[in-house]
């Protein structure tokens, strides 16, 4: 893996970097961001994380997330990310930023300093296989419900920023 991430304070302030499964292992608190791409009818794109993914394998997450690297603005990050995973390229606005912390599956923890960002798109997605296995679009209300009666089939952090006040204004 080798892949250097940021770890942050609770002000989003760099204070070093360290290896990317280590982060998680340790559960330190590290720079991320979400996106969230909706189409013109207002249905969110979701994708599936693919099966070799080191935590949260094959469960449904938001169109894109990741981390920047040590040297990269946020929003540059989730610009190439979003390309890199989704095959998308569109504007992205930053809406809100929120600290969460979550254990996850292979006894590893997320706690992230997330920069949450919305686009839209209408663009069919072109998968890249390593990180992504499927796609769908929904509207909201059927998101939340579906998480409400299978809630494993959905990654932590998602279900953790549906539930958030802040997000119902970005819909």
């Amino acid at each position: 893996m080798n892949e250097r991430i940021v770890l942050v304070n609770e002000t989003d302030r760099s204070i070093g970097e360290m290896d990317k499964l280590e982060v998680h292992q340790k559960g330190l608190l590290h720079r991320a961001f979400s996106i969230f791409l909706f189409d013109d009818q207002g249905k969110l794109l979701l994708q599936k994380r693919a099966a070799g993914k080191y935590h949260s394998a094959n469960l449904w997450s938001n169109t894109c997330c990741s981390h920047p690297r040590p040297e990269e603005d946020t929003l540059q990050a989730a610009v190439r990310r979003l390309k890199e995973e989704m095959g998308i390229e569109t504007a992205l606005e930053k809406k809100f930023d929120l600290i969460y912390r979550v254990q996850l599956d292979n006894n590893l923890m997320e706690y992230e300093y997330d920069h949450i960002y919305t686009g839209r798109s209408n663009q069919t997605p072109l998968l890249n296989r390593e990180e992504v296995s499927d796609y769908r679009w929904v509207t909201i209300q059927e998101l939340r419900a579906e998480i409400k009666s299978d809630p494993v089939n959905f990654t932590e952090w998602l279900k953790i920023l549906l539930l958030k006040d802040a997000f119902n204004n970005i819909i």
